[in-house]
């Protein structure tokens, strides 16, 4: 697999397509990092660290649902494998002036764009939430 990040998010959006009210992704650090973030906005309910199939570490996203729609309204991944995006604190954008967010890997962690105006650090924008 070459992306990731991409991955775990095609399949969130899959997932709430359909209606699911949880998704299976393998586990990884980093993707941990990511849903801690959309834990802490408020995008997804939670998760937790499983086994999945064959015995290898998986992560249950629990999904969240706001009158039967699903809460995350566009999930964009911005800084692909082979195209990094990386931006200064200055030049993070913002997500439909400050609705959605901005998830950036900074050297201080992975955390939102606002979070990272307020820590005064830039890095890669992964992917834009609304």
């Amino acid at each position: 697999m070459n992306d990731p990040i991409g991955d775990m998010l095609t399949r969130i959006r899959n997932a709430q397509m359909r209606g699911k009210s949880t998704v299976i992704t393998p586990a990884s650090k980093l993707r941990a990092w990511v849903l801690d973030v959309l834990a802490d906005e408020g995008y997804i309910r939670g998760y937790e660290k499983t086994t999945g199939e064959n015995g290898h570490p998986a992560l249950e996203i629990s999904l969240k649902y706001y009158e039967g729609t699903p809460v995350i309204r566009e999930l964009k991944r911005v800084s692909k494998p082979g195209r990094r995006v990386y931006m200064g604190v200055n030049d993070i954008p913002q997500v439909r002036q400050g609705l959605g967010v901005s998830i950036v890997s900074t050297p201080k962690g992975v955390m939102s764009d606002a979070n990272a105006r307020s820590n005064n650090v830039g890095g890669e924008v992964l992917c834009t939430v609304f």
